[in-house]
């Protein structure tokens, strides 16, 4: 699996139809993903999960007044659940050849072992494959299918892999595939992803319901460097875990055994609506062709998180999309998004 920042071919999104996962918050939502497509099409293809034409007529509507150029907009009547693409796209491999080829990881989606209605969603890896004339790589372990969401995991392309205990090997909460013990795990990661290190971190963030997702709380930033969420805060909920993540990384090493540079990045102050705690994170970047979208919060840490991550993404623009609303969905920019692999590079 290409690490994000790698030159890709298009970004995947699930345009937003399910009002449930913003409840009483979804007018401004569809705006929110114009704003992003806009920062992404003049760079790279954006192919835009859509449920039915009147769905799609309605993302063109928000599209043009967003200004996108539709040209580099591609719909795909591919009908979701929800929109949260990164969980349940296509999560695509590469293999450098020749003649260089591109393949789809086929692993399962459960809506994170908590929600009744996925089964629409479990159907995008298929339906891509299809579309593109991809080979489709089937996760099994043991004769049976493999569940994983993109969201879980973090690849530096040269072999290592984050992933946390608390999402892939809890045995009862949320649990994915509670027949699989770790070495198994990682006998999937490394035949479905090229992932010959995986680096096991302990605890999620709190708010996040998906139990786990590395992707809001340490990320590869480039082949040696991580960034990992750090609260400066001991009565706050998510001091321990992330002081505790810290100290396992020092001891860790990457695919050539050298050590891994972390980077501190900081945790805007703890949000909340209508009584519920949100997994508000820097981390839940994306790495596009032309820039890397963050998430922001307005607040006072936003612009001490965007000059790290500038620090860190030196070679295109980092910019901030306001996810005040959006993270009401339990969810901000990395867990709407899922990038395509350039073939040639």
């Amino acid at each position: 699996m290409p690490a994000e920042w790698e030159p890709h071919a298009a970004t995947w999104i699930g345009w937003p139809h399910n009002k449930s996962d913003w409840p009483g918050k979804f007018a401004p939502i569809p705006w929110v993903y114009g704003e992003i497509v806009r920062k992404l099409a003049p760079w790279e293809t954006v192919r835009i999960l859509v449920n039915s034409a009147s769905h799609q007529a309605e993302a063109r509507r928000v599209l043009t007044k967003c200004g996108v150029d539709l040209a580099q907009v591609e719909f795909l009547c591919f009908p979701t659940n929800r929109g949260w693409t990164r969980d349940f796209g296509p999560i695509f491999v590469k293999k450098d050849g020749p003649p260089p080829q591109v393949a789809i990881a086929r692993f399962h989606f459960n809506a994170w072992a908590k929600y009744p209605d996925w089964k629409k969603d479990d159907k995008i890896p298929e339906r891509a494959a299809r579309r593109l004339k991809l080979r489709l790589l089937q996760a099994r372990m043991n004769g049976q299918p493999v569940v994983l969401e993109g969201g879980s995991i973090d690849v530096n392309g040269r072999g290592s892999l984050l992933t946390t205990e608390e999402c892939l090997l809890h045995p009862t909460v949320q649990a994915r595939n509670p027949h699989l013990h770790r070495t198994e795990v990682e006998t999937v990661l490394r035949d479905y992803l090229g992932a010959t290190n995986v680096l096991w971190l302990g605890l999620g963030i709190a708010g996040d319901d998906t139990h786990g997702h590395v992707d809001d709380l340490c990320r590869f930033v480039g082949p040696r460097t991580v960034v990992l969420c750090r609260e400066d805060d001991p009565h706050d909920a998510n001091y321990r875990p992330l002081a505790e993540n810290r100290e396992r990384l020092q001891g860790m090493r990457l695919e050539d055994g050298s050590a891994i540079d972390v980077v501190d990045l900081p945790m805007p102050a703890p949000l909340y609506f209508d009584g519920t705690r949100l997994p508000a994170s820097y981390a839940n970047f994306y790495a596009a062709n032309a820039a890397v979208l963050v998430p922001t919060f307005n607040d006072p840490q936003d612009r001490v998180a965007l000059g790290i991550l500038g620090e860190c993404f030196s070679d295109r623009p980092v910019v901030g999309i306001h996810a005040g609303d959006l993270v009401w969905g339990l969810g901000t920019l990395h867990c709407l998004t899922q990038q395509e692999p350039a073939l040639a590079t």
